[in-house]
Protein backbone atom coordinates (compact mmCIF):
# COMPACT_ATOMS: atom_id res chain seq x y z
CA UNK A 1 0.00 0.00 0.00
CA UNK A 2 1.59 3.30 -1.02
CA UNK A 3 2.22 5.55 1.97
CA UNK A 4 -0.62 8.27 1.87
CA UNK A 5 0.45 12.76 1.85
CA UNK A 6 1.33 12.69 5.19
CA UNK A 7 0.96 16.28 6.48
CA UNK A 8 4.12 16.78 8.86
CA UNK A 9 2.43 18.04 11.56
CA UNK A 10 -1.20 17.40 13.67
CA UNK A 11 -3.12 19.54 15.60
CA UNK A 12 -0.11 18.78 18.25
CA UNK A 13 2.72 20.28 16.12
CA UNK A 14 4.13 16.85 14.93
CA UNK A 15 4.39 13.55 15.35
CA UNK A 16 6.63 11.96 18.37
CA UNK A 17 9.58 9.95 17.78
CA UNK A 18 9.12 6.67 15.99
CA UNK A 19 5.94 7.67 14.04
CA UNK A 20 5.67 5.11 10.93
CA UNK A 21 5.57 7.78 8.06
CA UNK A 22 2.86 5.91 6.65
CA UNK A 23 0.64 6.91 9.35
CA UNK A 24 -0.51 10.27 9.85
CA UNK A 25 0.45 12.24 12.85
CA UNK A 26 -2.21 12.35 15.78
CA UNK A 27 -4.83 14.61 14.89
CA UNK A 28 -4.51 15.38 11.36
CA UNK A 29 -7.40 14.40 9.49
CA UNK A 30 -8.18 10.44 8.72
CA UNK A 31 -5.12 9.75 11.17
CA UNK A 32 -6.79 7.08 12.80
CA UNK A 33 -7.79 5.10 9.20
CA UNK A 34 -3.99 5.33 8.31
CA UNK A 35 -3.38 3.95 11.81
CA UNK A 36 -5.49 0.67 11.41
CA UNK A 37 -4.22 0.08 8.08
CA UNK A 38 -0.83 0.24 9.07
CA UNK A 39 -1.31 -2.15 12.19
CA UNK A 40 -2.96 -4.48 9.97
CA UNK A 41 -0.07 -4.74 7.13
CA UNK A 42 1.70 -5.65 10.14
CA UNK A 43 -0.21 -8.97 11.21
CA UNK A 44 -1.59 -11.56 9.12
CA UNK A 45 -4.15 -10.99 6.61
CA UNK A 46 -6.33 -13.53 8.90
CA UNK A 47 -6.42 -10.93 11.45
CA UNK A 48 -9.24 -8.91 9.63
CA UNK A 49 -11.37 -11.88 10.34
CA UNK A 50 -12.11 -10.75 13.76
CA UNK A 51 -14.46 -8.03 14.32
CA UNK A 52 -13.14 -7.02 17.86
CA UNK A 53 -10.14 -6.12 16.37
CA UNK A 54 -12.23 -4.27 13.57
CA UNK A 55 -14.11 -2.66 16.38
CA UNK A 56 -11.30 -1.77 18.74
CA UNK A 57 -7.91 -0.05 17.25
CA UNK A 58 -6.12 -0.53 20.72
CA UNK A 59 -7.05 -4.10 20.84
CA UNK A 60 -5.77 -4.09 17.01
CA UNK A 61 -2.41 -2.46 18.52
CA UNK A 62 -2.38 -4.56 21.18
CA UNK A 63 -2.41 -7.59 18.41
CA UNK A 64 0.36 -5.87 16.45
CA UNK A 65 2.37 -4.97 19.57
CA UNK A 66 2.64 -9.43 20.25
CA UNK A 67 3.20 -10.35 16.83
CA UNK A 68 5.81 -7.75 16.08
CA UNK A 69 7.88 -8.62 19.17
CA UNK A 70 7.25 -12.17 18.43
CA UNK A 71 8.95 -11.34 14.64
CA UNK A 72 12.10 -9.84 16.10
CA UNK A 73 12.65 -12.62 18.99
CA UNK A 74 12.86 -14.52 16.12
CA UNK A 75 14.59 -12.91 14.05
CA UNK A 76 17.24 -12.45 16.82
CA UNK A 77 17.15 -16.18 17.88
CA UNK A 78 17.58 -16.77 14.31
CA UNK A 79 20.74 -14.47 13.78
CA UNK A 80 22.28 -16.06 17.11
CA UNK A 81 21.73 -19.28 15.91
CA UNK A 82 21.95 -19.50 11.79
CA UNK A 83 25.92 -20.06 11.78
CA UNK A 84 26.08 -23.05 13.79
CA UNK A 85 23.35 -24.79 12.76
CA UNK A 86 23.73 -24.23 8.68
CA UNK A 87 27.57 -23.75 8.87
CA UNK A 88 28.21 -27.36 7.27
CA UNK A 89 25.41 -26.83 4.78
CA UNK A 90 25.63 -22.98 3.05
CA UNK A 91 28.36 -21.68 1.58
CA UNK A 92 30.58 -18.39 3.14
CA UNK A 93 28.60 -16.32 0.89
CA UNK A 94 25.35 -17.63 1.79
CA UNK A 95 25.73 -17.54 5.51
CA UNK A 96 27.13 -13.63 5.31
CA UNK A 97 23.70 -12.73 3.16
CA UNK A 98 21.95 -14.62 5.57
CA UNK A 99 23.19 -12.78 8.62
CA UNK A 100 22.74 -9.59 6.98
CA UNK A 101 18.87 -10.58 6.05
CA UNK A 102 18.57 -11.01 9.47
CA UNK A 103 19.91 -7.93 11.11
CA UNK A 104 17.65 -5.52 8.29
CA UNK A 105 14.74 -7.75 9.23
CA UNK A 106 15.73 -7.26 13.15
CA UNK A 107 15.96 -3.64 12.23
CA UNK A 108 12.67 -3.11 10.56
CA UNK A 109 10.99 -5.01 13.20
CA UNK A 110 12.12 -3.00 15.99
CA UNK A 111 11.70 -0.21 13.99
CA UNK A 112 7.51 -1.45 13.87
CA UNK A 113 7.77 -2.05 17.49
CA UNK A 114 8.65 1.53 18.23
CA UNK A 115 5.85 2.69 15.70
CA UNK A 116 2.95 0.49 17.41
CA UNK A 117 4.16 1.63 20.59
CA UNK A 118 3.10 5.12 19.86
CA UNK A 119 0.88 4.31 17.55
CA UNK A 120 -1.46 2.31 20.22
CA UNK A 121 -0.82 5.34 23.12
CA UNK A 122 -2.06 7.44 20.22
CA UNK A 123 -5.28 5.32 20.13
CA UNK A 124 -5.44 5.21 23.73
CA UNK A 125 -5.47 9.15 24.02
CA UNK A 126 -1.82 10.12 24.93
CA UNK A 127 -0.82 13.13 23.16
CA UNK A 128 2.76 14.18 22.31
CA UNK A 129 4.30 17.19 22.71
CA UNK A 130 7.88 17.97 21.48
CA UNK A 131 10.44 19.13 24.26
CA UNK A 132 12.13 22.30 23.55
Amino acid sequence: MPAPDRPTTGRDGTAPPGWPEQVRPPGAPDWERTAIAWLYDLVPPEYRAHEVLRRYPVLLARFAADHVAAGLEAARAGWRTVRVELADELPPEAMEAAMAAYEREGARLAAAARGVEVVGGALRGDRWAPRL
